[in-house]
């Protein structure tokens, strides 16, 4: 039986960049992805690879999808909350915009006293996930070249096609942070340099 994860690309930003990779990684890897998206992206996502495109602004997720093993939430503590419900027993939320962990804050090298913070911080979700018998994690996303490397090939060959909105010249930042901000992306904003 293959995964079910759930990708949920950012409300703000749709179909935005974390999305448009995520749902095509699962894919790739054998999952059955279900996304959450504006009514303007759904063909957006099912070609990249998304089984099930459920319109945020019109349909509650949490209440038409369940039994999934993996979240991938990149929104506020609302929707955190609500991927609770559609995990199954043994599931696992993971976040990027959630409370950090005391795990994260351990891979870290935090002090002591950091550690304690991020575990109260986390505490509410950490319990509430427990509760549902699923388990809560926070990812910090960063820089890896060693993941970078292993990513490549699947963008040289086409498995993975980075979603590019617009670009814009370096004059433009301003402009381009402005675009961002208006939440209205669907995939990556570049800021070209040169």
């Amino acid at each position: 039986m293959r995964a079910r994860p759930l990708i949920q690309p950012s409300l703000r930003q749709n179909s935005g960049g974390v999305g448009t990779f995520a749902i095509q990684l699962a894919k790739h890897l054998g999952a059955i992805v279900a996304t959450t998206t504006s009514a303007a992206n759904p063909d957006l996502v099912k070609s990249l690879g998304a089984d099930t495109a459920i319109d945020y602004k019109t349909t509650d997720f949490e209440k038409v999808l369940s039994d999934y093993d993996v979240v991938l939430n990149s929104l506020g503590t609302e929707t955190l909350n609500k991927s609770l419900q559609v995990l199954k027993p043994g599931g696992k939320l993971i976040s990027i915009s959630g409370r950090p962990d005391p795990d994260f804050a351990k891979d870290m090298g935090a002090s002591w006293i950091l550690r304690q913070v991020m575990r109260l911080l986390s505490y509410r979700i950490r319990k509430k996930a427990k509760r549902h018998h699923v388990s809560y994690s926070f990812l910090f996303m960063k820089a890896d070249g060693d993941q970078l490397r292993a990513i490549t090939p699947l963008i040289d060959s086409g498995i993975i096609r980075p979603v590019v909105d617009r670009v814009f010249p370096f004059e433009s930042t301003k402009e381009a942070m402005a675009y961002v901000e208006h939440g209205r992306a669907k995939g990556k904003v570049i800021v070209k340099v040169r």
